[in-house]
């Protein structure tokens, strides 16, 4: 770890997330925002900072869940508003200080690391934007030196034309940073302490200001749902490239979902209109079209089509085929080819599982589990009701409802006699005849 500390602003409110869950704990495939912005930052630094105030104890808790050693600043925000007013109080004790905000979660930590390399003593991030409305216009000479920012309400037609513009990411030495934050005010029609104002400081003071050009989909920021959409969308595209440059095998790649978390192992096929969602492991297998994987391990086995695997599963060696759904299932070379449920069970080599078959895991207050040995053949229609052992070699008969432990190399057969009611149709619909008549 180099000499840096990194401090991600994300004291806002984000009323226009309009949601009750804070706007840095938003997801995107699958981690909160906040989350995929410190993952980058931890590969640069082990001192990082994140300034709170909306929502605080409810941030600092879900942050403390992935990065225990994060250190937290309350931002006096009554009386020191705005992206300045946030870095009062801070304890700096790094030779540089890199600050990016809370709401750009495809920043990576290769254009932080840039930022952070460049020898001037203040460097910014700009972008050459597509529409520059809006942003504050970077002035720069030839050699990338900062001269000014322009805030759009002060450009002159000029300068709005121009579409280099400030990416709201900066790297200062600490010890020009300390001296630039008190002179920083709030004399502007905000009333608000900005950290932008801090580059016309340095300049005063002395200090060389860079422009770092990065690209504009990685300073993005993230302030309603349709922008989560897009920014959920681009992330979804190159975890997706990552992992097909890696080996993985996707059809229709745009139709598929992956979470951020998700590992692949070996040789593997994704088909299209899958979700891997979660922290699965995929070794050597096969997703076939239309099913859903969430947090689970599936290893040299195939699953689907329009199969449904829930969470805790490990699935071996198995091919587990069209609405078939598992849950906390643990299967080591196991057929169940079609329209059954697997939940809470452990069912081991060579047993194969007939369509439409359950195991009964739920008596209306608790869970149960079901323990299948090897080489099981269970009949279509067999209902397994939990707790309840089959042992090795075992037939189960086709429409039973199995109840009691069933013993190695046994035939389980448990079903109602079969009856016969002659004239049983006639005497059904009598009083329905009698009736219209």
């Amino acid at each position: 770890m180099q000499n840096l500390s990194i401090v991600i602003l994300a004291a806002g409110l984000g009323t226009r997330m309009k949601s009750t869950t804070p706007k840095v704990l938003q997801t995107l495939c699958g981690e909160p925002m906040i989350v995929h912005i410190l993952k980058q930052a931890y590969k640069l630094s082990d001192d990082v900072t994140v300034i709170l105030y909306h929502h605080a104890d409810e941030v600092r808790q879900e942050i403390l869940k992935a990065y225990p050693n994060t250190k937290f600043h309350i931002q006096d925000l009554q009386n020191f508003p705005g992206t300045a007013g946030a870095l009062f109080g801070i304890n700096l004790n790094k030779e540089k200080v890199l600050i990016t905000c809370g709401d750009m979660p495809l920043i990576s930590a290769e254009h932080l690391q840039n930022l952070a390399d460049d020898s001037a003593e203040v460097t910014m991030a700009a972008f050459y934007a597509d529409d520059p409305s809006g942003y504050g216009r970077v002035i720069c000479d030839s050699e990338n030196n900062v001269k000014a920012i322009v805030e759009q309400k002060d450009a002159t037609d000029d300068e709005k034309r121009i579409n280099l513009v400030n990416g709201g990411c900066y790297a200062f030495k600490s010890s020009v940073l300390e001296q630039i934050l008190p002179k920083i005010t709030n004399q502007n029609s905000q009333k608000e302490y900005y950290l932008t104002d801090a580059i016309a400081i340095a300049r005063g003071l002395g200090y060389g200001v860079r422009a770092v050009l990065l690209k504009e989909r990685e300073l993005l920021g993230v302030n309603d749902k349709y922008q989560l959409s897009i920014a959920e969308g681009l992330m979804q595209e190159q975890i997706k490239i990552n992992l097909m440059k890696n080996g993985v095998r996707m059809r229709l790649p745009h139709t598929i979902y992956i979470d951020s978390r998700a590992k692949f192992e070996g040789e593997c096929e994704i088909e299209e209109n899958s979700s891997i969602i979660g922290e699965c492991v995929i070794k050597n297998s096969v997703i076939k079209s239309s099913s859903v994987v969430e947090s689970s391990l599936i290893d040299e086995s195939q699953i689907g089509p329009m199969a449904r695997i829930r969470p805790k599963s490990m699935i071996k060696s198995s091919r587990i085929g069209n609405f078939v759904e598992t849950k906390a299932a643990v299967l080591n070379g196991v057929k169940a080819g079609h329209l059954s449920y697997l939940g809470d069970c452990e069912i081991d080599s060579g047993t194969n599982v007939g369509c439409g078959s359950i195991t009964c895991n739920y008596d209306g207050k608790s869970k149960h589990k079901t323990k299948i040995g090897k080489n099981v053949f269970i009949g279509s229609n067999t209902n397994l009701i939990a707790p309840v052992t089959v042992g090795d070699d075992v037939l189960v008969a086709a429409g039973s409802t199995i109840s009691s432990d069933v013993k190695s190399g046994e035939l389980a057969i448990a079903r109602a006699k079969e009856r016969r009611i002659e004239g049983g149709f006639y005497k059904f619909f009598k009083s329905d005849n009698d009736a219209k008549r």
